[in-house]
């Protein structure tokens, strides 16, 4: 019976690296904003100004009322991101591509607009990060790998 032996790494280990496919890097991206999103939305909560405008059913600083239309505006919002996800693992290359450019860029003009005379920093640093992740997803989508011709 033989038992096999573990080795731990030493200096001179090297780790294979490996790559991943550019769908899955693109679902990737797509999950992580979709953390960023729902986290600064969550920590909004602990305001008590944006807390107590819920409360009364609105929003803080603005003339939005939360009510039916508002609240499935907000899911009509958030669902082309969160179905990024899967459509990056599932469409063709092409559509892929496109598909992850243009939905990318209208989020980042949505991004910079809900940044308009907000004053939180805990709110400008997650659009910030959105920003770069969606930056990230354009570059990627942009530089799709062609098959060479043979």
């Amino acid at each position: 019976m033989s038992k096999a032996v573990l080795s731990r790494p030493n200096a001179e280990t090297r780790y294979t690296d490996t790559s991943v496919d550019i769908k899955f890097r693109l679902s990737a991206l797509w999950i992580a904003t979709m953390f960023i999103y729902a986290y600064v939305d969550i920590f909004g909560l602990m305001r008590a100004d944006f807390l107590e405008s819920l409360l009364v059913g609105e929003i803080v600083n603005t003339p939005l009322k939360v009510n039916q239309g508002f609240l499935i505006f907000a899911v009509a919002y958030i669902l082309p991101a969160s179905l990024m996800v899967y459509f990056s693992l599932t469409l063709k290359p092409r559509a892929n591509r496109r598909a992850n450019m243009v939905v990318a860029g209208l989020y980042m003009v949505t991004v910079v607009a809900s940044c308009v005379g907000e004053e939180w920093i805990y709110f400008l640093f997650g659009s910030a990060v959105e920003l770069v992740l969606f930056a990230m997803i354009i570059r990627l989508a942009r530089h799709w790998p062609v098959e060479a011709s043979v």
